[in-house]
């Protein structure tokens, strides 16, 4: 017995920080998780890390982590490796954030996504996330796809 869900891949630290519930909302260029409100999204932990470091400035400043509490993240985040399809989370609304928007309304929502620069990019709320009891080896995609996980994987 099995479970099909659409799966998206994330680049570390981004797929353990989703995961580990730091991470809230994500941002995309296109509404790409709009169709996925209100349904289950697997997330797959790609094998490169995403490029660029302000994340960790995220983490440090307005959240306030030091430097342990950000390593202890990261390796949660790595406990399964990369190339797997690691968790699931629930999907939200998404939403389109004004070129307008600044001040606090800005720096909530940049503290949500681990990100800096959100203006004009589709925003998506994730919750309820959760780790699987063992990964799924799967090979990942640039978009949505459909992975298949064993009912024995699931949280």
């Amino acid at each position: 017995m099995s479970v099909q869900v659409q799966c998206l891949s994330f680049r570390q630290p981004y797929a353990g920080l989703v995961l580990d519930g730091v991470k809230t909302v994500e941002s995309r260029w296109r509404p790409l998780l709009a169709p996925l409100e209100n349904l289950t999204l697997a997330v797959h932990i790609a094998w490169r890390d995403w490029e660029g470091d302000e994340w960790r400035a995220v983490l440090s400043d307005p959240l306030g982590m030091n430097p342990a509490k950000i390593q202890e993240l990261l390796e949660s985040g790595e406990r399964f490796g990369r190339g797997v399809v690691a968790g699931l989370v629930d999907v939200g609304r998404t939403w389109l954030c004004p070129a307008s928007t600044q001040g606090e309304e800005l720096q909530q929502l940049e503290r949500s996504a681990i990100l800096i620069g959100l203006q004009e990019k589709h925003l998506t709320h994730l919750s309820n996330p959760r780790w699987l009891k063992e990964p799924l080896s799967a090979r990942g995609s640039r978009d949505l796809w459909t992975v298949e996980i064993p009912a024995e994987l699931l949280p």
